[in-house]
């Protein structure tokens, strides 16, 4: 299992780098849930299921997801490490 460095900002984005966006999110859609002590990603197939849209941030395709709304109180902005969990189907990453 190998980690992903991704970053939270202060303004409650994650950035997500466009390799692993076009790999594990193609129809640049998410759900995203809190699971103590970690947040989990998942893919949808496109904006007809709804969910959370990650939009362009660059010209490289670096992707960024609004998720302040569903951050716990107190977490701060920083880096975090992530991994994909093939049996869950899931981007977990780590919200401390």
């Amino acid at each position: 299992m190998s980690t992903i460095q991704l970053e939270l900002t202060e303004r409650g984005y994650l950035h997500l780098p466009a390799d692993l966006a076009r790999q594990r999110f193609p129809g640049d859609v998410l759900v995203a849930l809190v699971r103590a002590p970690e947040l989990w990603l998942l893919p949808l197939r496109g904006p007809g299921a709804g969910g959370l849209l990650l939009k362009q941030r660059n010209r490289d395709g670096d992707r960024s997801v609004l998720l302040a709304e569903l951050l716990p109180a107190g977490t701060a902005p920083g880096p975090r490490l992530a991994f994909w969990d093939e049996r869950a189907g899931a981007l977990r990453m780590v919200l401390q």
